[in-house]
């Protein structure tokens, strides 16, 4: 008879997830003894890495992605990444071991002592099964519900005794169905107010890339005649930007964000929620205009039920665009004017960081893929630098840092198994750069040809924008002087230079991306605080 660990390796080979990302623990090594040959071990050199490459692995790829940490201590260490998981709705499945079974009453050293609360609420589901023989079967259930719509993390909590056991046999590998209809009667009454309309705008949100919708959220704009915004804080993008119906990003405040709005009697909202805002400046309209109505079409019943306006179609937004499409006659309204973006400024030295975007923009594949976490400099950057494919663009939905360097990894190993192979560019802050620097040797020990380009100015420029808003002055620690980014990344086995010049940059990114390795390109820029809205 095949015991725990053999059966539950071969669900996993079944259910095609042969690539476990991790930091090994005394209480995981009995699940990874004897590791099987045809399956791929990604070893971080700490678990917040771990979680933030599985949910980059998970989210390019489109299918779960499997991470095991270490107990309560390893948990407690990819807290931070799962939060973000639990945000940008990956389907990460977690395990992470639990003493012995034997000795769990007594608490010795490394027992979990809530193991199913430990995650909470950042974890869809979270378990420890009752039987050591429940533990493939609970893996199942854990594919599957990380794989339903809203995806994202789960977790399970396995004693290191179980593993031996003789199992009741392989549990088969089902097959559940991820997209749900909207509702047939909100669907006809959604139709009817958006033909109704007379100026509607559209907000394209990550679920619809999430959902692989752009087509259908195309074609129902230009069917429109529609302008598209994309929504603020969006960890993903749904509508290409150099489509001449996108007008750019909205802001992140209420107030601000509501004055765009003015003079549109329906905004339909297709795959984020209403509205992710910070600061708080509530302006004087409220959420909508005066006569304006909202209509949100989102997967997720969560988002639907936070909504402080508007009503909610729950649903695929594929499906629910297409539908729409059909129902709604070609409009005739004039198109919106295209969105214009200044000029950049000249590339002195040390670079402007519009002038550092607009020499990487100039020098940017068609097919390449974006991972960002520079929070001072990304509206400058998505201003320079245009998202028109799908599964293009990925950033945190939490908030917090640190996701960006392992999840580009993540990334670029769900583009090597995929067999795309696109090119992938990483834009990190050099404060940033601090929160996960040991991922770089990830990327290194598996040659992945990732650049990372790391605008460096010394300082938390997001917080003194941030002081500067909140009129919070002499606020401590904000500078950050002093750092070798090339050094540390050199220490890490990475390629890395300097590079203080526009004209330099498009050589080293080339050589980058041709390489055999990761490189990290530190770029100077100057110091400006920019706005904050």
């Amino acid at each position: 008879m095949a015991t725990v660990r053999e059966a539950t390796y071969d669900l996993l080979r079944s259910l095609g997830m042969t690539t476990v990302f991790g930091n090994p623990g005394s209480t995981e090594e009995p699940f990874l003894t004897g590791f099987p040959a045809d399956f791929t071990y990604v070893l971080a050199l700490q678990e917040a890495s771990a979680v933030a490459m599985a949910d980059g692995y998970a989210q390019v790829t489109g299918r779960p992605a499997h991470v095991n940490l270490h107990t309560a201590p390893g948990t407690g260490n990819g807290m931070g990444s799962l939060v973000t998981a639990w945000h940008n709705k990956a389907p990460v499945i977690v395990t992470a071991g639990q003493q012995t079974r034997m000795m769990t009453l007594i608490e010795p050293r490394l027992t979990n002592r809530g193991p199913t609360t430990l995650p909470q609420p950042y974890v869809k589901w979270s378990h420890e099964p009752i039987r050591a023989q429940d533990v493939p079967s609970a893996l199942m259930r854990a594919y599957a519900v990380a794989s339903q719509p809203p995806t994202g993390p789960v977790y399970l909590s396995i004693p290191l005794d179980d593993w031996e056991q003789t199992a009741d046999g392989v549990p088969t590998a089902r097959r559940v169905s991820t997209r749900v209809a909207p509702d047939p009667e909100h669907l006809r009454r959604c139709a009817e107010a958006v033909a109704a309309s007379r100026n509607p705008l559209l907000v394209a949100g990550p679920g619809v890339d999430r959902s692989g919708a752009w087509d259908e959220v195309l074609a129902l704009a230009e069917k429109l005649r529609v302008p598209v915004w994309a929504p603020p804080f969006s960890e993903r993008f749904g509508f290409p930007h150099d489509h001449p119906q996108f007008q750019g990003t909205l802001p992140t405040a209420i107030g601000p964000l509501t004055e765009h709005l003015h003079g549109h009697d329906l905004v339909l909202v297709v795959g984020a929620p209403v509205f992710r805002y910070y600061p708080y400046l509530p302006g004087e309209r409220g959420y909508l205009p005066d006569g304006t109505v909202l209509l949100q079409l989102t997967d997720d019943p969560e988002e639907a039920a936070r909504a402080p306006v508007g009503e909610s179609l729950v649903g695929d937004v594929g499906l629910a665009c297409a539908a729409l499409a059909e129902r709604l006659p070609a409009a005739t309204r004039p198109l919106p004017s295209p969105h214009s973006t200044p000029p950049a400024p000249p590339p002195d030295e040390p670079l402007h960081p519009e002038a550092l975007f607009a020499a990487l923009a100039a020098a940017w594949p068609a097919d390449g893929v974006l991972v960002t976490e520079s929070p001072s400099n990304v509206k400058m950057l998505l201003r320079r630098l245009l998202i028109n494919r799908p599964a293009s663009y990925f950033s945190s939905a939490s908030g917090g840092l640190g996701y960006g360097l392992p999840a580009a990894v993540g990334v670029a190993l769900g583009e090597r198994h995929t067999g795309r192979e696109r090119p992938v560019l990483a834009v990190i802050g050099d404060g940033s750069f601090q929160y996960s620097p040991q991922a770089l040797w990830t990327a290194a020990q598996h040659r992945l040809p990732i650049v990372f380009l790391v605008p460096v100015n010394h300082q938390y420029a997001i917080l003194k924008s941030f002081a500067e808003f909140s009129r919070t002055p002499g606020v401590p620690a904000l500078d950050i002087p002093g750092l070798d980014i090339p050094g540390i990344a050199r220490g890490y086995g990475c390629a890395a230079r300097t590079v203080e010049s526009a004209d330099a940059l498009a050589d080293a990114l080339r050589t980058g991306w041709r390489g055999d390795g990761p490189s990290v390109l530190a770029v100077p820029i100057s110091q400006e605080i920019p706005p904050l809205l």
